[in-house]
């Protein structure tokens, strides 16, 4: 019965912006999408919500998903002493791209994260410019995996160092948003924007919502603030 309580203090809530454009309050559609977030398909978002009284169908969903997803705060501005920065390999619509993402290694902040169509110096610096373009990184020593990185790096006049233990915090990174991605598909079925609108969903997730073991149930975004 929480989930229940939870929806109908949300129907019950008094704000402007409740009945915007559209006929479901806003802070159901939110509870929707982080449903959506935290796991659970579209289908299956649709079907606890009809649990709870809610009758949508799944478009309606899908719409509040990318509607809100743009609506989307960027992660708290950081000046981290270290970054770990990678790139993985993914597929997206039965084509080999690449995910790119930068976090803070103290506070586990995710900085950054984009998807490019190849690997190498030229994306690595076009994700580091804007990465500088949100934080302030100028003090920053980088930690990377391989010499391309550091060309990019000082392309920027940005620090770093190769590094295969501190940077751990990113392969753990990867690994979680890869386990997230295969409890949908087996690759992402969509546009590389669709993939990079999920992905700046989860950036926000993963930074205000989701409880870090490392931080003591603390979120990446609370940590910072302290």
């Amino acid at each position: 019965m929480q989930l229940a309580d939870l929806l109908r203090e949300t129907l019950d809530e008094d704000s402007q912006d409740v009945w915007e454009n559209e006929r479901t309050p806003t802070p159901v559609r939110r509870f929707g999408v982080r449903l959506h977030t935290a796991g659970l398909s579209i289908r299956e978002t649709v079907a606890i919500l009809d649990l709870l009284g809610v009758d949508r169908s799944h478009g309606a969903v899908w719409n509040w998903v990318h509607t809100l997803s743009e609506a989307q705060s960027d992660p708290p501005t950081a000046s981290p002493s270290r970054v770990a920065v990678d790139e993985k390999q993914i597929e997206i619509d039965g084509e080999k791209k690449w995910l790119y993402a930068a976090v803070d290694t103290e506070s586990k902040l995710l900085l950054e994260v984009d998807v490019f169509s190849r690997r190498g110096t030229d994306p690595a610096a076009a994700f580091l410019h804007r990465l500088t373009q949100k934080h302030d990184v100028a003090d920053s020593v980088f930690l990377v995996d391989a010499g391309g990185y550091l060309t990019a790096l000082s392309r920027h006049d940005l620090s770093g160092r190769l590094d295969y233990r501190i940077r751990n915090h990113i392969e753990k990174w990867f690994q979680t948003v890869t386990m997230r991605i295969d409890r949908f598909h087996s690759f992402w079925r969509g546009s590389q924007s669709s993939a990079k609108q999920w992905l700046r969903r989860f950036r926000h997730h993963y930074n205000h919502e989701r409880p870090n073991q490392a931080l003591d149930g603390k979120t990446p975004a609370e940590e910072i603030q302290n």
